[in-house]
């Protein structure tokens, strides 16, 4: 591996990105002076293209990329290969470059979530929700099915997505039951809630946090905390935020880009902190 090495995030829109914040915190513990991480603004239509061209400036070699929405299936084909882990979600958010050039594609979310919830004192658990549909939802899906013992119930807008969660669910292994959305408020009695949906669509729910609630992950940062997340820790409930995601995630992109593990954690989550 080379003294000097490049990465970058990619994805549409990405200025708000914090991954730049994470790696660069990341180098700089582990030493490598000679690395850099930047963001690209790329879709799904110019994704191809910004593939066929990396490297034809002469800088660097490219050690890695992270991928954001919309591009995590897109690049699927533009890859050499992916693992088993990206494949049960068809999702691709790593993308390490291997030194005979081939392009190797990873998903970090699903053991990131289960790194975070590890974190938190949250192991194998008898049944769980999950909060909305959508591929934050599948990841989620994918993780429980390496914790949860019993059913997931997934909690939907609509019978077409309902749908999507149960094929998921048979993809993935595990037993999901689906139910309308205007019963959510039930999921919270749960061992371990997983909220997957936009900014504000939880807001309701935080009335109906049970007296003695189990562990909540909610994958929002932005902002933090939620109302749910919020009423949830005053209750004295476990919680999970995004920013934990986020952090774990990266943890695993930069012991694959580099190849140096452990990757410096404690160094990044303070990086975090103090953007």
């Amino acid at each position: 591996m080379s003294e000097n090495r490049r990465a970058a995030v990619l994805g549409s829109p990405i200025a708000h990105s914090l991954s730049p914040v994470l790696h660069r915190a990341a180098y700089r513990e582990l030493g490598l002076s000679g690395w850099t991480y930047d963001r690209f603004e790329v879709d799904e239509t110019a994704l191809p293209d910004f593939f066929k061209h990396l490297g034809e400036d002469g800088g660097p070699a490219w050690a890695g990329l992270s991928l954001t929405m919309p591009l995590k299936r897109a690049v699927i084909p533009l890859l050499d290969e992916i693992t088993d882990t990206a494949a049960s979600v068809e999702a691709v958010n790593t993308v390490v470059f291997t030194d005979d050039g081939r392009r190797l594609g990873d998903n970090t979310d699903i053991p990131g979530m289960l790194a975070a919830l590890r974190e938190r004192g949250v192991g194998r658990v008898a049944r769980a929700a999950v909060l909305g549909a959508g591929a934050t939802a599948s990841s989620a899906l994918a993780a429980l099915s390496r914790i949860c013992d019993g059913e997931v119930t997934a909690y939907v807008r609509s019978e077409a997505r309902a749908a999507e969660m149960r094929q998921w669910g048979e993809r993935l292994g595990v037993a999901v039951r689906t139910a309308d959305w205007g019963d959510a408020a039930e999921a919270l009695d749960a061992p371990l809630v997983i909220a997957t949906t936009p900014a504000g669509t939880t807001d309701a729910l935080a009335a109906s946090v049970p007296d003695r609630p189990g562990a909540l992950f909610d994958v929002l940062y932005e902002p933090w905390p939620t109302p749910l997340a919020a009423a949830w820790a005053a209750r004295g409930g476990s919680v999970v935020g995004g920013l934990d995601l986020l952090v774990h995630q990266a943890v695993l992109q930069v012991e694959q880009m580099t190849g140096r593990a452990p990757a410096p954690l404690a160094a990044m989550r303070e990086a975090l902190a103090s953007r």
